[in-house]
C-alpha cells in the first residue's frame, strides 16, 4: 500500500494544542489517519512516542524564535 500526503497547510492561532489548548506548532498525522496538533512544550515532550505512531509529523516551531515580518505600510505610524 502507498500513502501519499497531500501538502499541509500552515498552522494558524486558530489551531490548539490537543493537550492543553495553547497555540500549536505541531501536526501530527497518525498512521491509522487521524492528527493531532500539539504546542511547542508538549510536542518535545511526547516526540519519543508520536514519532512510532506518525507518518508526518509537521513541525513549526520555528515560528517561535523567528522575527516577525514588518509591514511597510505601518512602519512609520
Amino acid at each position: 500500500m502507498t500513502t501519499v500526503l497531500t501538502p499541509a497547510t500552515p498552522l494558524t492561532a486558530a489551531d490548539r494544542c490537543d493537550r492543553c489548548g495553547a497555540q500549536a506548532y505541531l501536526r501530527v498525522v497518525l498512521l491509522s489517519g487521524g492528527e493531532l496538533l500539539f504546542c511547542a512544550h508538549h510536542g518535545r515532550k511526547f516526540e519519543p512516542e508520536l514519532k512510532k505512531i506518525a507518518a508526518e509529523i509537521q513541525d513549526e516551531t520555528e515560528r517561535l524564535t523567528s522575527a516577525p515580518a514588518v509591514n511597510a505600510d505601518t512602519e512609520d505610524r
